[in-house]
């Protein structure tokens, strides 16, 4: 309908995903390449998530297309099938006849083909969309199809696209083994605001458009706000601003013109978790309590001797509740995220009644003792804060009673961190005496991944993780 008002070829804002429209920018560029790599290497199994409309079919599709001439891939759009129905679905995209055979029969078809182009130096790749809809069996069937491989290589790689459930479903117990088979993760970021203009522009050209910018700063500053950056959403906005203004017979795409769109728009964004019941709040906040009485109380017994050895730092494990989450990221830098403050966001006022936590009389004052300090500290932060918000875990301390040490370890971190950052809590993963330390305090999970890039090398070759305030809980929870 403003094609011709607006000298485009064709409609440049179109959800159904065009190769010839793919922005490398937002890191997508990268991931591309990085997935490329992976598949002609060789790397088994590959897990690509990111949000509803953030780009993954048209990342999908760019990578078939993209693929070398030896390169075979068979697509699966159904993730909704039973463990039969996937191998029967996977078989006739390799050609294979499987009318009345089993399972057991088809999987042996299936080996024979892919022995077959091997041996003519042919690859086959799987990408699987939606993996997050996939009932659980069928994803651990996917999992035995990994097995099949040469004494050197793999006959059949496979890629997984899925919205953030999916990592839920893999950190579940009895999806070990496939999680385990994952050799890389990416994860498709929202776009940054800085990117939505480039984006917007990109698009334009794209569809034909030789002039100058239509859109007005004020009105992208609208389309990034409404959008939280994800792709399909910008993409909705911007065609209905574009109506918008035809209607008008302007050009220029103005802040009325987005909020016409959005008002016409109703976007899925998920809601805040409605806060728990008074009562079962505060139940849940007196066990608390005693938990974290009981860690401190354990903490301010061991002894503090002088000229003892160096704590000793561990990789940091996995806890038993809060599963990390690592997230390879793509060969260039991650977006810079906000910095964490010491006012970061807190939970509402009705969620942080602190004052119902139990103080354990045998903390030492914390006014001269950084440590005392940060434990403090970390107590009031775990007992007032959004169990959603994230933070890094830095490494693991093994105690071994020596005080100057831990004056040592945290003023290391004061000069690198600043130590109002720093929480210090009691924990017995994989040993008594321990402490977990963590870095910072961030509202989403995308901020906490963006710190974590942007840790010193020796912080980041110690494998950091990501944890929740509510892991933490938890977990001290269960050693009282």
């Amino acid at each position: 309908m403003y094609l011709d008002h607006f000298g485009l070829s064709e409609p440049p804002f179109k959800i159904t995903p065009n190769t010839e429209f793919f922005y490398t920018g937002g890191n997508r560029g990268a991931i591309l390449d990085a997935l490329l790599y992976a598949i002609i290497h060789g790397e088994g199994i590959v897990k690509v998530t990111g949000e509803i409309g953030s780009g993954k079919t048209m990342l999908c599709r760019m990578l078939e297309s993209m693929l070398p001439d030896n390169v075979e891939a068979v697509y699966l759009a159904n993730p909704s099938l039973n463990r039969d129905e996937v191998f029967h679905a996977i078989a006739d995209e390799l050609g294979l006849a499987t009318e009345g055979k089993r399972g057991g029969e088809i999987m042996r078809l299936m080996q024979n083909c892919l022995i077959e182009k091997h041996a003519a130096s042919k690859q086959v790749v799987l990408l699987v969309e939606e993996a997050q809809a996939m009932p659980l069996d069928t994803l651990e069937e996917i999992r035995l199809l990994s097995n099949l491989e040469t004494a050197h290589h793999k006959l059949l790689q496979i890629v997984l696209f899925g919205q953030p459930e999916l990592d839920d479903h893999l950190n579940l117990p009895q999806m070990r083994q496939l999680k385990e088979r994952i050799t890389h993760g990416f994860k498709v970021p929202p776009l940054d605001q800085k990117d939505i203009p480039e984006y917007l522009m990109f698009r334009l050209r794209a569809a034909g458009y030789h002039g100058p910018n239509i859109f007005n700063a004020a009105a992208i500053k609208l389309i990034a706000t409404a959008s939280q950056g994800i792709i399909r959403r910008i993409n909705v906005l911007a065609d209905k601003a574009l109506l918008a203004a035809f209607s008008e017979n302007t050009h220029s795409i103005q802040p009325k013109h987005v909020k016409a769109a959005i008002e016409d728009s109703e976007f899925a964004i998920p809601p805040r978790s409605p806060p728990l019941k008074q009562i079962g709040f505060a139940a849940a906040l007196i066990g608390l309590g005693i938990a974290l009485g009981v860690g401190w109380q354990h903490l301010a017994s061991l002894p503090l001797k002088a000229g003892a050895a160096t704590p000793t730092v561990q990789t940091a494990p996995a806890p038993a509740v809060q599963p990390p989450i690592q997230e390879a990221s793509a060969p260039t830098p991650v977006p810079a995220a906000p910095a964490p403050t010491a006012d970061a966001e807190q939970a509402p006022q009705q969620n942080r009644p602190a004052e119902n936590l139990p103080t354990p009389a045998s903390v030492p004052s914390p006014a001269h003792d950084p440590l005392q300090q940060r434990l403090a500290a970390t107590q009031s932060w775990l007992a007032d804060e959004d169990g959603a918000h994230f933070t890094v875990q830095l490494m693991l301390l093994t105690d071994t009673g020596t005080t100057s040490r831990w004056k040592s370890t945290l003023s290391k971190l004061d000069r690198e961190f600043g130590l109002t950052q720093i929480y210090v809590f009691p924990t017995h993963i994989t040993a008594d005496h321990q402490f977990g330390i963590t870095f910072g305090n961030f509202s989403s999970r995308e901020q906490a991944l963006a710190a974590l890039a942007r840790l010193p090398v020796g912080y980041r070759n110690n494998r950091p993780i990501l944890r929740t305030v509510k892991g933490i809980r938890d977990e001290m929870a269960k050693q009282k």
